[in-house]
């Protein structure tokens, strides 16, 4: 099928290169600006970009779609269907229904459940037990559109977002290659979905990874997983951000206030409800290093109340 793919970050990129392999001939690809990275702030192309570019593949950049200046490209290029897999920008509506099969998004979720940008880092940070990717026929809304095909998606107790991330963007590669492979043979029915159970998964924030002891232990794992790899998990002590990568939940046998230090190794810290075990943490200003290693610095011992 002759393809306009619209798309930016590394997920996006595992999509166009499963498209390509299975044989589709991408006509142009469209993807958000180049951008600096890191600490030098080196102008970086983003994924998709990078992999069209070795593919030989036309790629446009433009700031937005909405002012209609990529219409007379878009219409040139002759797409049979235009696929989005987090783009970025919105899809106006003269462009939803240019290609004969019209345009279709794949998103990260099981649709109406986790609408928005981070529908991933909010099912680990809300402890689901599952999530899967949906595929659905864009229309004006926010992920609002009937859905094509499903993929449920299991998720591991101690998994992080970023390891989520990884597995889910293979699933929804895939599951998207087959979706195309039954749209022109109308074999996929269009289900409705069903706006009263929608919710919303907004973008993290560093604000947002704050987590304190007096909560319950399983949001705090959960809340270390979810926001890891970005924007990280963090506590305070001392004035200081002390960052938590990875945990486990622990037990408090004695039912201990949140917040004493219960075992040093692994470094266990009392919450509502249980536990954590702090098994990497990062100071402010420091390295990843053990929450062992931590507590030793800091000279904690068991009974200290952080």
């Amino acid at each position: 099928m002759r393809i306009l793919f619209m798309g930016t970050p590394d997920i996006a990129a595992a999509s166009l290169q499963a498209l390509l392999d299975a044989g589709h001939e991408v006509c142009a690809v469209f993807t958000r600006r180049d951008k600096p990275v890191g600490r030098k702030q080196i102008l970086t192309a983003p994924p998709v970009k990078q992999l069209a570019e070795e593919r030989g593949i036309p790629v446009y950049q433009p700031c937005t779609l909405r002012d209609g200046s990529s219409d007379d490209i878009i219409q040139e290029l002759a797409p049979e269907i235009i696929v989005v897999v987090a783009y970025g920008c919105i899809i106006p509506p003269q462009l939803l229904h240019v290609a004969k099969y019209g345009c279709i998004n794949l998103h990260v979720s099981l649709l109406p459940k986790y609408r928005g940008s981070a529908p991933i880092q909010w099912a680990v940070l809300n402890g689901d037990s599952g999530t899967g990717v949906s595929i659905m026929q864009l229309d004006e809304g926010l992920d609002t559109g009937d859905v094509l095909m499903v993929e449920p998606v299991d998720i591991d107790p101690e998994e992080t977002s970023g390891e989520l991330f990884d597995r889910v963007s293979a699933v929804g590669a895939k599951t998207l290659v087959t979706a195309l492979e039954k749209i022109p043979a109308g074999e996929l029915k269009l289900q409705k979905q069903d706006d009263a159970q929608a919710t919303l998964a907004p973008p993290l924030t560093k604000e947002m990874a704050q987590f304190h002891f007096t909560e319950d232990a399983a949001h705090i794992h959960n809340w270390v997983r979810g926001m890891n790899p970005w924007p990280v998990a963090w506590f305070a002590h001392e004035g200081k951000r002390i960052k938590v990568q990875e945990s486990r939940l622990a037990e408090n046998p004695q039912n201990a206030a949140p917040g004493t230090v219960l075992a040093l190794k692994p470094l266990t810290i009392a919450a509502a409800n249980g536990a954590v075990a702090l098994l990497t943490v990062t100071p402010e200003g420091g390295k990843p290093m053990a929450g062992t290693a931590w507590a030793a610095g800091r000279r904690l011992k068991a009974g200290d109340c952080l």
